[in-house]
């Protein structure tokens, strides 16, 4: 069965999520981040039947999001490493692993520590400018010209008049 593509949405997270695919792609990612570059290491830690992770490994290369380099000659063998484009995806990874921990419900060993001090690290989105903490404040919005319009922005009738005198 072929899966939904977003190639027509003009929007950046639809195209994002065209390029990293489905669930197994995530997972096969984020294995690829814990040091998983070959293919018998993928299927023993993802349970994942192999022609699947045949097509997802096929998938992500051709996103751009690993490169498959061949490791042996005789027989051939490859392994999978991240490209840049890959290793971009780590704070959005890391991010979603803080989500799941806070609201997947399940009690999870897997946290994110700063090796020097053993102490945990809790995710934040700043403004690398400005050091401020992405909140309410910050918005997505298009460029329309020069103008910059709220993405959610519907031009609305005007309202009647109520008087409430």
């Amino acid at each position: 069965m072929r899966r939904t593509t977003f190639e027509h949405l003009p929007c950046p997270v639809a195209q994002a999520l065209d390029l990293i695919g489905d669930s197994w792609n995530v997972l096969i990612l984020r294995e690829a981040f814990y040091g998983s570059t070959r293919f018998d290491q993928f299927l023993a830690r993802l349970g994942i039947a192999s022609n699947v992770l045949t097509r997802r490994l096929r998938a992500l290369v051709d996103s751009g999001l690993l490169q498959r380099s061949q490791y042996n000659d005789h027989p051939p063998r490859y392994e999978y490493l991240l490209t840049e484009s890959g290793r971009d995806l780590r704070p959005v990874l890391l991010t979603l692993l803080q989500w799941g921990q806070r609201h997947a419900g399940m009690a999870s060993t897997a946290e994110l520590v700063d090796t020097r001090s053993g102490q945990p690290v809790h995710i934040a989105l700043v403004d690398a400018d400005s050091g401020e903490p992405i909140g309410p404040q910050h918005q997505i919005h298009r460029r329309e010209g020069d103008r910059l319009v709220p993405v959610h922005h519907r031009p609305q009738a005007a309202l009647p008049h109520v008087d409430h005198a």
